[in-house]
């Protein structure tokens, strides 16, 4: 039995091929992936930027901080900088524990969580 766990994916740079790309990197260590629609923001930051986001959730034998490790890897595989956020994944849910609490109350989140929850 594994591990529920709920991702945040947002890209400011050639988003879409990003987020398709990250979807195959996800699918190596997150089984029974679900998919929320995708989601247009400006980035919270003010930056004026234009951010594509989703939300996956699915089923992980990995531990909370192997999935981090990958994820992190895979935005740096991606070639993501400060300012060409490539691919930018965070670890928002582990089983039952949350993270990037911060970001829970962002409106995108708010609406995207219906679409896999």
């Amino acid at each position: 039995m594994g591990h529920r766990v709920l991702i945040a994916l947002g890209s400011n740079y050639h988003q879409a091929v990003h987020l398709q790309w990250a979807a195959q990197r996800l699918s190596a260590f997150v089984s029974n992936l679900q998919f929320s629609r995708t989601l247009w923001t400006e980035d919270v930051k003010g930056s004026g930027q234009m951010y594509m986001n989703q939300l996956a959730k699915g089923t992980t034998t990995y531990s909370r901080v192997k999935v981090e490790h990958l994820l992190k890897e895979a935005e740096m595989l991606s070639g993501r900088t400060k300012q060409q956020v490539t691919i930018d994944l965070d670890l928002m849910l582990y089983d039952d524990e949350r993270y990037h609490l911060r970001d829970w109350p962002h409106p995108y989140i708010q609406q995207l969580i219906d679409d896999v929850i």
